[in-house]
């Protein structure tokens, strides 16, 4: 075993983009990420892993990777007969995608491993083929078994179960549901959703990557469009395009590199991946697991943790993952959020990018947009979104849903 590097990082900028390719998307993250070490290390790639969960609904259903990356090849930008993997696991493929990397390195195999996810989920003028590609994030084979768990979950939260009342997803429906259940049961309101999505609103104006840069207030947030309540549209996250990657080496390789290049590098204190399954309402959910796994590897508890990246499809899961990651008691979110401890200078800013809601949310993108975002953040790179003084981050990312539990769930933990 041996400690894991990061050195290099990139992310698109996140929209609508239709005349932008799969193949432009990769070129763009890949070329930035290895530009971004400040060395051109691109032939000493050895393994590759490629994350993508839509690429099936534009024609191309296997080798994505190799596709998106045989114009690199050809122009001896990538390293001929590397060999390169195609993940998918819903919103959590990128972090997927970097857990393979992490380890290749973490066993040896590999000196130096790329990770990079690339997604468009916009179709102008065809919202049916949007919705497609998301709808393989929930069991197709026995629709029935989710179907009776919500129905039993809208009863116990007092929201009827009721797909896409209000025109979002189903995955809309079902974070409804579970924030209607955390406001009956905790006292949760909706002006603290709203206080969330506000927040991060304001930090995606100040981030040149993220697809939505205007500030909403709480109150604005409240008077808009009603999605499935008690969510509106500017407590959602939208749909667009983009692509991140990351660029991980062994400590031996980075001894080996430039003075410049070891001082901005970010050791990977832990990457950790659960699965889901229909749990209780009452049971804590996947990312608690996943983060109590996190936590032991690398030897930290929620206090270390200086500056976070959550999975806010929504706005009610910032609150949620608040409580899962151990930053405040369960149900006590809400307030937490509320009182500004997650905002930039509190005790625990979180998605200091703009999160999901305002960053945006190509899904096999988002796991390592957060990885570049941290990274930033301990190398004092963000500007006027720096968090001061942060040693030590955490994302977490969620992909698909089993019941309230996210099919599969990441958590890793970054060191300066």
């Amino acid at each position: 075993m041996q400690d894991v590097y990061v050195i290099g990082v990139s992310c698109t900028a996140f929209g609508k983009q239709p005349d932008k390719t799969f193949k432009d998307l990769t070129r763009e993250a890949f070329t930035e990420a290895v530009a971004d070490t400040g060395v051109d290390l691109a032939q000493q790639i050895e393994q590759a892993w490629f994350g993508n969960c839509g690429m099936g609904t534009f024609g191309q259903r296997n080798i994505r990777g190799q596709v998106c990356f045989t114009p690199l090849v050809r122009e001896g930008l990538f390293p001929q007969r590397v060999p390169l993997i195609n993940v998918e696991g819903g919103c959590a493929t990128a972090s997927m995608a970097f857990h393979g990397a992490y380890k290749d390195i973490l066993s040896g195999e590999a000196e130096l491993s790329l990770a990079i996810g690339v997604e468009k989920t916009f179709f102008p003028g065809d919202a049916a083929r949007t919705l497609e590609i998301f709808e393989g994030g929930i069991d197709q084979f026995d629709p029935q078994e989710w179907q009776a768990y919500y129905q039993d979950a809208g009863e116990r939260s007092g929201k009827p179960f009721q797909v896409n009342a209000g025109g979002g997803t189903l995955f809309m429906d079902t974070y409804a549901m579970q924030a209607a259940y955390h406001m009956k049961t905790f006292g949760t309101t909706r002006e603290q959703i709203a206080y969330a999505a506000s927040k991060n609103h304001a930090m995606g104006a100040l981030n040149p990557k993220a697809q939505y840069r205007f500030t909403v207030s709480p109150e604005q947030v409240l008077a808009d469009r009603e999605v499935s309540w008690p969510l509106t549209r500017s407590m959602c996250s939208p749909v667009g395009d983009g692509a991140a990657a990351a660029l991980l080496c062994s400590e031996r390789f980075l001894r080996d590199l430039p003075p410049r290049v070891q001082e901005r590098a970010i050791r990977v204190g832990a990457s950790v991946l659960t699965g889901g399954k229909y749990r209780d309402l009452d049971e804590p959910g996947l990312s608690h697991l996943a983060a109590q796994k996190a936590y032991a590897k690398a030897g930290l508890v929620p206090a270390d943790i200086d500056v976070a990246e959550v999975h806010d499809a929504t706005s009610f899961c910032e609150i949620y993952q608040a409580e899962m990651l151990g930053f405040c008691a369960r149900g006590e979110g809400g307030a937490y959020v509320g009182s500004g401890a997650t905002a930039i200078g509190g005790a625990v800013p979180i998605n200091l990018s703009g999160g999901l809601v305002s960053k945006g949310h190509p899904v096999g993108a988002t796991g390592l947009s957060m990885i570049y975002e941290l990274v930033a953040q301990l190398r004092g790179e963000c500007g006027e979104r720096q968090a001061v003084g942060a040693d030590i981050a955490l994302a977490e990312n969620g992909g698909g849903v089993i019941g309230f539990d996210e099919a599969a769930c990441s958590v890793i933990v970054l060191r300066r």
